[in-house]
């Protein structure tokens, strides 16, 4: 059986047919083939997922530990068994390449690995009061139902790097993945079924609708905590309706990271890292590299190695094994990038390769790398989340800080020297809340990911990831 012919049967066993909301579409960014018609979430279906969670999350929440654990552990197992299936999927409906797919499977199933033993680890404390006059004693509580909000460039783990802790932590969820990416949730959450999360605990809803869905969900009492990773505009509206009923709230939001090339850097191994930084994922990524703040003595060395090995890149449907670089996830998307990327040669860029949409069906740009980039520049000061890679010249470290940290994004930044002093000094001063030294990938299910300023609040991963969704209860005693 051919590997579409499988996937058909994968899809078939997901959807389910429409209700009275009706269907919305899952399109191929490929070539605008229809993937599937999933069914639409009502209001009717929100209130019942709602509720579903709320009656299943105290059994689930006073599951020992160790209980909770083992499910999650099989359903890493699991996502690795079907880690092709899954790949498969993410690179039909969102278009990133089968290698890119098969990376984040690998990195999505990590999370579920990472949090089961994370979940016999939820601490507490005793201690004495400074008075003497009696004993402190704390331990911590899940949240409660959690909605989970996720995006379509990281399908899969972005959900189980909310999904993950959240069950850990004993919470119950509620999971909205985007409308362009809805059938890798629900592969997900099949696989979390089959590991033996109880009925009810999770629960996947869709639309195509999104902020009638979310707002509604958000004015629902028994919803006590949002997770959302997407654009700091959405995030700052949720944020607003969040604060209504004082819902507890974690923020994964927008990047404009810079990737800064020191004069005494090994270019070829920046280089490198560019690929990994700027590439991944078409660079539709929220990490991706953005500015390219290259000292000026390296820069036109810098350019030509980049624009080589970008140009190299094989241009293809996100299913075709040989395919490097695939679509954007939606004409929005295409529009948008080549819109920057426009307005940008028009105020003095030069593209020493790329700049121009590529004739064919789907949504393709192609790998672009512009020099001579104003400072001011729409490429420059807007996150452009797609493959094109702007180059600023800067004369030294204090010049390129100083570009770096004028934007109100923090998210990531990445920087490049032989000199592990100056590397540190630099990382230190970059207002982010990760930094790649001498590395292009730095995201890791193990570490604390997530932002300063503008690109978000709290932590997903590490130690801290759990904290997330886990609430402090305080018993003063004696005896």
């Amino acid at each position: 059986m051919s590997a579409s012919a499988s996937m058909n049967d994968v899809i078939a066993r997901l959807v389910t047919p429409p209700g009275p909301a009706g269907s919305f579409e899952v399109r191929n960014p490929s070539d605008g083939t229809v993937i599937a018609a999933v069914p639409r979430t009502s209001t009717t279906d929100l209130a019942a997922a709602i509720s579903a969670a709320h009656r299943a999350g105290p059994g689930w929440a006073t599951r020992a530990p160790r209980e909770r654990s083992e499910v999650l552990r099989r359903a890493f197992e699991l996502m690795i068994t079907r880690k092709e299936d899954l790949a498969y999927l993410m690179s039909l409906e969102m278009g990133k390449s089968l290698s890119d797919a098969r990376s984040e499977a690998t990195y999505a199933a990590e999370f579920f690995r990472w949090f089961a033993e994370e979940a016999v680890r939820i601490d507490g404390a005793l201690r004495s009061a400074p008075s003497g006059a009696n004993r402190i004693l704390t331990f911590r509580r899940p949240v409660g139902v959690a909605l989970l909000v996720t995006p379509w460039n990281f399908p899969a783990a972005m959900a189980t790097r909310k999904l993950a802790p959240a069950l850990a932590a004993g919470c119950s969820v509620v999971v909205k993945p985007a409308q362009e990416t809805p059938l890798t949730v629900l592969l997900v959450a099949q696989l979390l079924t089959e590991a033996g999360v109880p009925p009810g605990v999770v629960n996947v809803v869709m639309t195509d609708r999104a902020s009638e869905l979310v707002t509604e969900a958000l004015a629902d009492p028994r919803v006590r905590k949002l997770s959302f990773t997407g654009s700091s505009g959405v995030g700052t509206q949720l944020l607003k309706l969040a604060a209504d009923r004082i819902v507890n709230a974690s923020m994964e939001l927008g990047g404009n990271a810079p990737f800064v090339v020191l004069d005494d850097a090994d270019l070829d191994a920046a280089v490198e890292g560019a690929m990994l930084a700027k590439i991944r994922n078409g660079g539709q990524a929220c990490t991706a590299a953005n500015r390219f703040l290259v000292q000026q003595d390296v820069a036109d060395q810098f350019a030509a190695k980049l624009a080589k090995r970008m140009g190299e890149l094989r241009v293809g449907a996100g299913t075709d094994e040989d395919t490097q670089l695939g679509p954007m996830v939606n004409a929005k998307a295409l529009t948008g990038i080549a819109d920057k990327v426009d307005r940008s040669v028009a105020a003095g860029a030069h593209p020493l390769i790329g700049g121009v949409r590529l004739a064919r069906p789907g949504f393709f740009y192609p790998a672009t790398v512009l020099t001579d980039v104003p400072r001011d520049s729409p490429v420059a000061t807007e996150e452009v989340f797609g493959p094109v890679a702007p180059i600023i010249r800067v004369r030294d470290e204090d010049d390129a800080l100083t570009i770096a940290n004028s934007s109100e994004l923090g998210l990531a930044g990445y920087v490049y020297t032989r000199d592990l002093a100056r590397g540190l000094r630099v990382s230190e001063r970059l207002e982010v809340g990760m930094v790649g030294l001498n590395r292009g990938l730095i995201s890791d299910p193990a570490a604390p990911f997530g932002g300063v300023k503008q690109s978000g609040l709290g932590r997903e991963g590490g130690y801290e990831g759990i904290n997330e969704y886990l609430e402090t209860k305080y018993v003063a005693t004696d005896w």
